[in-house]
């Protein structure tokens, strides 16, 4: 098996396990729990959350109807060429073993999202503050509208009333989802590993100014 049949193999293999990962906790969240119900995992650190959001990362939202329709579409073109462009990657044979994962970190969690905004409004019942989401019950939103599925959450620590801004709330408030993480922690570290995305292209620039720089005839 040559190499870039195996980097393929490999990526569709881990983008799939992370999406399988993602949507099990999902959907026993939604099976199991009603909107705002708590689970205490570690103290008041870590708790078990269940609240829905119109499908932007860590609880946020870009409207409803055509806001959440745009964010949907938006998502689907974002995924496709992120799955290209790690196509024509492997392809070349240009990915190495760390971009692999991160690639795939990326393109799993948008995917595990989409389908949650997709899938999850035809398939369960509204979840509401007092009632259980039922599956395939009758739906509660169109394709492309349902709300995604959040319940991590770390109130790490209160900040001061006295600090500005924040003073009141909790270091990290947010609510989000294990896709939500394969996406965050993709991106952190297609950061801190930046020369191994870039450097092909500074190479190439620092070859061409090579190049063209003219040769100094020695007198």
């Amino acid at each position: 098996m040559n190499k870039q049949r195996r980097h393929t193999i490999v990526s569709i293999g881990v983008i799939f396990a992370l999406i399988v990962i993602d949507q099990i906790i999902k959907i026993l969240v939604k099976t199991h729990l009603c909107i705002g119900e708590t689970i205490p995992v570690i103290g008041n650190w870590f708790n078990i959350c269940f609240v829905e959001n119109e499908g932007m990362a860590f609880g946020l939202s870009l409207g409803q109807n055509i806001g959440k329709l745009l964010l949907s579409l938006i998502r689907v073109v974002l995924i496709v060429l992120l799955c290209w462009y790690l196509h024509k990657r492997i392809k070349e044979d240009k990915m190495d073993g760390l971009q692999l994962a991160i690639f795939c970190m990326v393109i799993a969690g948008a995917l595990g999202n989409i389908l949650d905004s997709m899938f999850y409004g035809l398939i369960f019942t509204e979840s509401t503050p007092l009632t259980v989401a039922q599956a395939f019950s009758g739906g509660y939103a169109p394709f492309l509208y349902g709300k995604v599925v959040d319940m991590f959450y770390f109130p790490l620590f209160p900040i001061p009333e006295s600090f500005p801004l924040w003073g009141g709330s909790y270091f990290f408030p947010a609510i989000f989802n294990f896709a939500d993480s394969c996406i965050t922690v993709g991106l952190i570290m297609m950061l801190i590993f930046n020369k191994r995305f870039f450097s092909e292209n500074a190479e190439k620039k620092e070859t061409e100014t090579v190049e063209e720089k003219p040769e100094i005839e020695s007198v």
